[in-house]
């Protein structure tokens, strides 16, 4: 009985190992099949990409980063003043909109204030921005001041504008300061008067500088030379 049992056993053994044989053989041809399906799909994608021209080979390879051009900077400049909401009686209630104050200047001597209504602010914005360059006007810079002192008004408001040494910068708050700035004014004292609006403030601004007459001008009137004007 015990040889039978052994006999019997070391049957099942063999019958495992030859299973275990079969099984390790499949697999490895399995591997193999992969092996060479992967190849052939190799070569028929290198063959594609070789058909491609060679801009596509390049994106089909790698990505390429593509770096914008850096667009030239203008030399205008804007700064908004204010932004406030409006309201509008009309016949079936009220209708709101926004107002925007924009200042628009080159720093280099001309400057301009726009005002304009939208129903949204970026649009407001952009309205109130080709508005100030529409109403530019050329500021007559003497050194880095203006050439003599004078008032401006517009409405209830009015500035004063004082010229000023090399170094003082610009003395002036608000809407006033806004305009000096991008003028291209840098040494300037002003006081605002009267109405505290920033639409008034900027427009009394404009006017005064608008009013500014250079000294060549005014010693070509007197039928003086630039020289006997200055002493």
């Amino acid at each position: 009985m015990l040889l039978k049992q052994e006999r019997f056993n070391m049957s099942e053994e063999e019958k495992l190992e030859g299973v275990n044989e079969e099984v390790i053989e499949e697999t490895s041809e399995t591997q193999e099949a992969d092996e060479v399906v992967e190849a052939e799909t190799d070569a028929a994608e290198e063959e594609v990409v070789t058909q491609l021209p060679a801009k596509k080979q390049r994106s089909r390879k790698k990505k390429v980063e593509t770096t914008q051009e850096a667009k030239p900077e203008s030399e205008w400049k804007e700064q908004v003043v204010q932004i406030r909401r409006v309201t509008k009686v009309v016949k079936g209630g009220k209708k709101l909109s926004f107002r925007a104050i924009v200042v628009v200047g080159n720093q280099k001597g001309q400057v301009g204030v726009g005002c304009a209504k939208a129903s949204e602010v970026i649009i407001a914005i952009q309205k109130a921005i080709a508005d100030g360059r529409k109403n530019l006007i050329t500021v007559p810079i003497f050194k880095t001041t203006i050439p003599h002192p004078i008032t401006g008004r517009s409405g209830a408001g009015s500035v004063m504008l004082r010229p000023a040494s090399q170094g003082t910068g610009i003395i002036a708050g608000g809407a006033v300061r806004s305009v000096l700035e991008l003028a291209g004014i840098e040494n300037i004292l002003s006081k605002s008067l009267g109405s505290k609006s920033p639409l008034n403030a900027a427009n009394a601004t404009l006017e005064a500088l608008k009013s500014l007459k250079p000294f060549n001008e005014v010693a070509k009137k007197r039928g003086l030379t630039m020289a006997e004007l200055l002493n």
